[in-house]
């Protein structure tokens, strides 16, 4: 049996407010406020740049932390922030009586993208449908395990960590479901070949690349079980290599 490690568990995307966010970002050594967090993220919405081209700048040299718990705030913080950016809410920033949130709304499966390719707004459709619908989550990871035996595979042999390894089976297994929800004609099993570079395979939507691309850069900002250098970039060449061949594997393309 395959290991496996749910690496959200620990770690939520919440913004918790102007205070506790400024805090956070003094302590860690960043000039920044929350304001300027916010006007950066917007400016870098609009233009359709992600999240990962503004969190670093608001650092002029390396962040400083005074333990892992500090770390992790920072971040939940900052990535809940840019998901209200995203989402359009609006976000408040001065302290006083907060208006009741909306009552939230199951996500839907959403169309599928076939026989065309996953745009940004199906994958985060599609991944927040993943979060919010465990019977569906459930059954998707049954067939990810059922049939995708020589990926599996090939991630027992990589000897990564548990920690690394984790990181690569969790991510491989979004995209796996991202696509069974999205081509209508299914996935087949990847075959051992197919892990190999092959530049004869149709190349893999922009989409696809930028979400496991982004959830790389989270996973490299864990402060609580970081990855090394070596072993992150292991992971990013089984997950590519993966992306690739789950990509080439559409049946009736």
């Amino acid at each position: 049996m395959s290991r496996s490690k749910d690496r959200g568990q620990d770690f939520t995307r919440e913004f918790e407010g102007a205070q506790t966010l400024d805090g956070l970002l003094e302590v860690s050594g960043s000039a920044c406020d929350t304001a300027e967090v916010l006007a950066r993220m917007q400016a870098a919405h609009a233009e359709g740049r992600p999240h990962s081209d503004v969190i670093p700048g608001l650092f002029e040299e390396e962040p400083r932390f005074p333990s892992p718990d500090v770390a992790r705030l920072l971040y939940q913080n900052l990535l809940g922030l840019w998901d209200l950016v995203e989402e359009g809410r609006a976000v408040r920033l001065e302290d006083g009586p907060r208006p009741p949130r909306p009552k939230k709304v199951k996500a839907s499966q959403p169309p599928a993208f076939h026989p065309d390719e996953p745009t940004g707004e199906f994958v985060e459709a599609a991944w927040r449908y993943l979060e919010d619908d465990e019977k569906a989550r459930t059954r998707l990871m049954h067939s990810f395990e059922n049939r995708q035996d020589a990926l599996l595979g090939a991630l027992d042999a990589a000897g990564l960590t548990d920690e690394g390894y984790g990181v690569a089976r969790h991510l491989l297994f979004e995209l796996y479901a991202m696509l069974e929800l999205g081509w209508s004609p299914g996935v087949a099993s990847v075959r051992s070949a197919a892990l190999v570079a092959d530049t004869t395979a149709p190349p893999v939507p922009q989409s696809l690349r930028t979400y496991a691309d982004e959830a790389l850069f989270e996973a490299e900002q864990d402060e609580e079980q970081p990855l090394t250098a070596q072993e992150l970039e292991a992971v990013r060449t089984l997950v590519r290599s993966g992306l690739a061949a789950l990509w080439g594997a559409r049946k009736g393309r």
